[in-house]
């Protein structure tokens, strides 16, 4: 460090300190002591000065010299999510899309009764304070909300969410709290916010959006090299997306072959496959509990990974607020800076609306042969092993900072371990598992070239239907989910592949064995692939 050079490791610390600061409901999802009593502050002039506060924090980052290696990657880690925060500042996502007031709402309501880290008093206490804020906060997504930026399909998305508002606040919540007076305080406090989601949904049924959701290549390439270190465009990666389908379709017929009756048509196989599935939604919880302890034996056993003290991944049925919009299984964390390493693999139930057909199209998309990799990517070795080892990492930055770049291409990478190791005993299991990839690597191409604008939505919803296995109700879903998250979809199959590349060259270096690597790269953190990289072949 120069003489002239800021402290490093005083402003990252700084940085983390105004950061929870800034963001209260992460830092209360992340076990932040003393942060749990507000939503944040939402208008314009809150939004505009964390937004000048970071520049000012990036260019000192910028400016700092020294430290050790560990220092230095949280040094980069925090400046290329600076920078990430920052691009967006040509896309504002807070004049564009109401999901950006609705949903911190949702999990600052749900995140802390799941954790229970306080006495239910205390999360009670905490919740009252909260739904105070919440009419400020919609209040604020009705001032903010540009016409000529926001698009109709992000506003219809953020009115579907708003929709739910009442209900979550009034019966879904206070249902998690088990002392009867304290229910029913929490229920009374929510007359408030509930009454300003009515008015949200009022608002948004008449909010006349006419803004683009396509975010353009300059943009969506910016974020690719600044945010996730790749060092490649969107262009490179649509034709990386574009090679790897290729590869896995040919890999696909294949082992379409094998299956009794076998064809090259690995379409029609996977939908034959999908007719093969738990009876109920309780019995489909219950089959993804037990593949679940299979896959945490099988690694064990194998000795692939090292696993937290106290870790537990629980399977339980997904959030009641989750269901009409989410019809996969999700996972949640421990709250990185808390001592719990317990984590939450969520089943995709259905609204107690549905009908029977309903149900039986959400059992198929969760079809026994679809389990091992689904089980494996969330719970062990994918999500829950991963963040629960992460959290044991005796740094904040790492802690609270990741991108799904690696989150989820870690997940989709052990997928691909654990059937080198043989965890896959069928081939309809291997089918289903390259299934999964090759959708990843349809939703590259998708993405891309929606965001660049060399796809329509009604292109991105057929090719998702005849270059994967999606039905049309969901392709539908899935598109509006790319158009509304750029960049997020690529996620998963682009890290799977960077993280197999770091692998191969760790490997061939000498530097360890297979469980060495995936305890190193895994504890270090959540991050950008060319951080991830230095930490295995240079620290």
């Amino acid at each position: 460090m120069t003489d002239n050079s800021p402290d490093s490791s005083q402003l990252i610390d700084d940085f983390i300190d105004w950061y929870l600061d800034e963001n209260p409901v992460q830092a209360a999802l992340a076990g932040a002591p003393g942060r749990d009593r507000t939503l944040g502050d939402f208008t314009e002039a809150g939004i505009l000065a964390r937004e000048a506060e970071s520049r000012r924090r990036l260019e000192r980052l910028e400016a700092a010299e020294g430290g050790g290696f560990e220092e230095r990657i949280d040094r980069e880690l925090i400046a290329s999510t600076l920078r990430g925060s920052l691009a967006y500042a040509d896309w504002p996502s807070w004049r564009r899309d109401p999901s950006y007031y609705v949903g911190p709402v949702f999990a600052s309501m749900f995140g802390p009764f799941l954790h229970r880290l306080a006495p239910e008093a205390e999360l009670v206490d905490a919740a009252v304070a909260r739904l105070a804020e919440v009419p400020g906060v919609l209040a604020a997504c009705r001032a903010n909300l540009d016409p000529g930026l926001a698009a109709p399909l992000l506003v219809e998305r953020g009115l579907g969410q708003a929709r739910t508002g009442r209900r979550f606040l009034t019966v879904t919540v206070p249902g998690l709290v088990a002392d009867e007076k304290l229910r029913a305080r929490l229920a009374e406090a929510a007359a408030a916010a509930a009454a300003a989601f009515d008015a949200l949904v009022e608002f948004l049924d008449g909010f006349e959006a006419a803004g683009s959701w396509r975010m353009g290549e300059e943009l969506y390439s910016r974020l690719l090299r600044e945010r996730e270190l790749l060092g490649y465009g969107a262009g490179e990666l649509r034709e990386r997306g574009r090679a790897a389908y290729d590869e896995l379709d040919a890999e696909m017929r294949e082992v379409a072959r094998r299956l009794t009756g076998g064809s090259d048509d690995w379409h029609a196989a996977i939908t034959a496959l999908q007719d093969d599935h738990a009876p109920t939604l309780e019995a489909m919880r219950a089959e993804y509990e037990a593949e679940t302890e299979r896959a945490r034996r099988f690694v064990r056993e194998r000795g692939l990974v090292t696993f937290a003290e106290g870790e537990e991944c629980r399977v339980v049925p997904s959030p009641e607020f989750q269901r009409p919009v989410l019809a996969v299984a999700s996972y949640m964390q421990p709250p990185p800076l808390s001592a719990s390493r317990i984590g939450h693999f969520f089943v995709p139930f259905t609204p107690e609306s549905f009908t029977e057909e309903q149900v039986r199209q959400r059992l198929r998309t969760n079809a026994r042969a679809q389990m091992p990799s689904i089980a494996v990517h969330e719970a062990y070795p994918g999500h829950h092993w991963h963040l629960s080892w992460m959290a044991g990492n005796p740094r904040r930055a790492r802690k609270l900072f990741r991108t799904p770049y690696f989150a989820e291409g870690w997940a989709l990478y052990v997928e691909k371990v654990m059937r080198e190791e043989g965890y896959f005993t069928t081939p309809a299991q291997e089918l289903a598992h390259l299934e999964f990839r090759l959708f990843r690597a349809a939703r590259i191409i998708v993405d891309t070239s929606l965001h660049c604008g060399d796809m329509s939505i009604e292109e991105a919803e057929h090719f998702m239907t005849t270059k994967s296995s999606l039905t049309p109700g969901t392709a539908k879903g899935e598109v509006n989910r790319y158009c509304a998250w750029p960049t997020q979809a690529p996620s998963y199959l682009t890290g799977a592949l960077e993280i197999d590349r770091i692998r191969a060259d760790y490997l061939a270096a000498g530097r360890g064995d297979l469980r060495t690597f995936h305890d190193t790269l895994a504890g270090s953190g959540g991050l950008p692939l060319g951080l991830a990289r230095r930490v295995a072949l240079e620290g």
